[in-house]
């Protein structure tokens, strides 16, 4: 059965035939609609004698009655048991040893059992009748056999696209560019590598949809990559369907992780997960995605593309130049968003700022873990949530009120610098406007590498979803020559040398401190962020941190 959850029901067309409604995430679908009938005997008309019909879905039933009664081999290909179960057809074909029902669960078994059924039938052509509304329904199941069978050749296919993998120095990779954070440094990186790739867009559709895998199904055989890289999972679906499909094909899976995964791979189904490896920004994550069975899981701190942010791009705005300044979001607007998806009883919106501000403080990163520790009440209400989508906002509701307070409590600590706060509208809700200035977010790619030379000190606060990550800040500031006075992370140790690179505060309560101290001393604040400058550019470009990408994928799959 298709993973797509939906109910069936047989009911009469207006025009006197009988037809399937689907109830499908809050939509009606039908089989046919009108002509019915008509529409299924004229399917029937299009394999000639001496031909074996495959059908793509079973449809009402009248397509298979008429090409039964000519006492003919016929597979039928449907693993929809809402259908099956309002049309009853296969109970009602049963009997009929003419007729092979396939119901795998991916398609290469399926093709399999066409194979040796075809040799069983003397090899004559197989021919393809597609009901259309079974591609809607998974497309990567019944629309990768579709397109096999309409070759006419039930091998080709599988064979072109299952050819040898990393046989080149350097691997071919076939991106999903989402156009998501990350997606334009991992394209300009491997255009320097010179790194073959093709970019396949994701429109902002549905993941999985038909048009998306007949792309990728044509890049694989004409492109042949030999691995697929995506950012947070972006073009994969829930249901497991692409990732299904690409174990199928053999092409491995490199998924790089630049939020907290656990967020977004939310009641995730993902087969294949020894075909994927997964790079996270955040150490912090491995043993997350190792209990999510994902084998090959490793550490890919975030860093910087040092042909974007570096010095002397252009003189500073005068509304830039301050002493201090902070580039972020309130998180007022998630935490609205979240509170109204979660739909929480009364008693519990009362309480959520109270849960987010212990979950803050915890060191956990998991809110349900969190929950289930500490707060039972709130533990047995997320479980007993009626769909995923509530358990997830609850969850970001909790992360993303704990990263509001934390980043509040950090720029508090500036305010007697008067500040400017770059960022959306929810800071003036947060902060009484007074001694600092705001100014409404900025393009990363077209302003920040300007912005950040322009104030003495760039302050930063990282969000609550990482464990112990560094933020992209760390590496972008220092890049454009800038310094940056930032929160202590535990990953930073890893990547700097403390204090010679990077200056820190361990509590909000140090932060007017050491502002006080940076201010006065413009040497030691230029050689810091010529240090950690000097540094990234060794060890912190994203063509490093792509490079070792292709190298660990090479290694694990070829």
């Amino acid at each position: 059965m298709s993973t797509a959850p939906y109910t069936a029901t047989l009911v009469s067309a207006p025009d006197g035939t009988d037809d399937i409604r689907l109830a499908i995430q809050g939509k009606t679908w039908h089989l046919w609609g009108r002509k019915s009938t008509e529409r299924e005997m004229d399917l029937a008309q299009k394999a000639p004698v001496n031909t074996l019909p495959v059908l793509i879905g079973s449809g009402l039933g009248y397509c298979l009655n008429a090409l039964a009664a000519d006492n003919r081999p016929v597979a039928v290909i449907d693993r929809e048991t809402p259908i099956l179960e309002a049309t009853e057809l296969r109970s009602r074909f049963a009997e009929n040893k003419n007729i092979l029902w396939i119901d795998d669960d991916s398609p290469q078994p399926a093709l399999d059992t066409l194979t040796q059924w075809q040799a069983k039938n003397a090899n004559a052509p197989m021919i393809p009748l597609i009901f259309p509304l079974y591609l809607r329904l998974d497309r990567a199941y019944y629309g990768a056999l579709a397109d096999t069978l309409k070759t006419n050749q039930s091998t080709d296919f599988w064979s072109q696209a299952r050819y040898p993998k990393f046989r080149a120095i350097k691997p071919r990779v076939l991106f999903l560019d989402s156009n998501y954070f990350l997606c334009g440094e991992i394209l300009s990186g491997l255009k320097r590598l010179g790194v073959e790739h093709q970019a396949l867009k994701l429109d902002g559709g549905p993941t999985g949809s038909q048009d998306f895998i007949e792309q990728l199904l044509k890049a694989v055989i004409d492109f042949k990559p030999d691995f697929v890289l995506t950012v947070n999972h972006f073009g994969l679906d829930r249901q497991g369907k692409l990732a299904g499909l690409l174990a199928d094909l053999g092409l491995p899976l490199a998924s790089w992780f630049v939020d907290n995964p656990h967020l977004i791979l939310h009641d995730y189904t993902h087969p294949g997960t020894d075909n994927t490896a997964i790079f996270t920004y955040d150490a912090g994550n491995l043993d997350i995605m190792n209990a999510k069975g994902f084998s090959n899981v490793h550490y890919l701190p975030l860093a910087t593309d040092p042909n974007r942010f570096r010095p002397g791009l252009g003189p500073c705005k005068e509304e830039w130049k301050r002493d201090i300044s902070f580039v972020g979001n309130s998180m007022v607007t998630p935490v609205e968003n979240s509170l109204n998806e979660a739909d929480l009883p009364l008693d519990m919106r009362r309480e959520y700022e109270d849960v987010a501000e212990a979950f803050g403080n915890s060191g956990d990163s998991n809110v349900a873990h969190f929950l289930k520790e500490n707060r039972p009440k709130w533990h047995s209400v997320l479980q007993d949530m009626p769909t995923p989508e509530h358990r997830l906002a609850l969850e970001s509701l909790i992360t993303w009120e704990a990263t509001l307070q934390y980043r509040h409590a950090c720029v508090r600590g500036i305010m007697t610098f008067t500040p400017l706060i770059v960022g959306d509208e929810g800071w003036k809700e947060l902060i009484q406007m007074g001694y600092w200035r705001h100014l409404p977010s900025i393009d990363y790619y077209a302003d920040l590498p300007r912005f950040y030379p322009c104030p003495k000190i760039n302050f930063n606060c990282t969000s609550r979803q990482m464990i112990g990550a560094v933020n992209q800040r760390i590496f972008d500031v220092p890049a454009c020559g800038a310094f940056v006075l930032t929160d202590y992370r535990d990953q930073m140790e890893d990547l700097f040398d403390l204090e010679k690179e990077v200056v820190v505060y361990n509590d909000p309560k140090e932060i007017s401190d050491l502002v006080h101290r940076f201010l006065k001393n413009d040497k030691e604040r230029e050689i810091i962020a010529q240090a950690a400058r000097k540094r990234i550019l060794a060890h912190h470009t994203y063509e490093l941190r792509l490079s070792r990408l292709l190298n660990i994928m090479h290694q694990t799959f070829c």
